[in-house]
């Protein structure tokens, strides 16, 4: 009984991070924001992208913004975990526009090698069967542009979410979901 007890106390803590709630929603937009350019700019249907990576806007950024922007809004800027948050974001910022960028751009200079170029012998376990030689992932990382859009788009859901709504446990709350008082 005591481990039900902890486990709802537990989802009940989770429930009322506001902050957590708010990044993953600013992350949520911008990958379901992924979809709405895909239909717009190209004119089709591919829900494949809200779980791609790479792409306008970067979700990554958006997620770590927004969470930066929501900790320093629920505990102040000044604090030093605040501090923590930005420079993660900042690393997280530069790996999507950076290494993982570059690691994109070498996938597809590898992907337009021409057949035949490597040895392509099959492994020791089955000696008659061919290789299956499947392209590498190119659209790993994202341009500087949407990495800016995603980094934008990530407290502009958080903040006001956080400071007009509150937390999910406050919305079911105010909502009545909650048998609570």
């Amino acid at each position: 009984m005591n481990e039900a007890i902890g486990m709802l106390e537990a989802l009940g803590e989770l429930l009322a991070n506001g902050v957590l709630a708010w990044g993953l929603a600013a992350c949520g937009v911008a990958q379901l924001s992924k979809l709405v350019i895909e239909l717009v700019l190209h004119r089709r249907w591919r829900p494949a992208v809200l779980v791609e990576t790479g792409g306008m806007p970067s979700s990554h950024s958006a997620l770590m913004t927004g969470t930066a922007a929501g900790l320093g809004w629920e505990l102040g800027f000044a604090d030093p975990l605040f501090a923590l948050a930005a420079v993660l974001c900042f690393v997280v910022l530069y790996d999507a526009s950076g290494v993982r960028r570059a690691a994109g751009l070498t996938a597809q200079r590898v992907n337009r090698l021409p057949d035949g170029l490597w040895d392509t012998q099959a492994g020791d376990g089955d000696s008659g069967a061919e290789p299956v030689l499947r392209p590498l992932k190119e659209n790993l990382g994202h341009t500087r542009t949407e990495v800016l859009v995603g980094s934008l788009m990530g407290p502009l859901v958080a903040l006001p979410g956080l400071a007009l709504l509150g937390s999910p446990w406050q919305i079911a709350l105010q909502a009545g979901w909650l048998p609570l008082g």
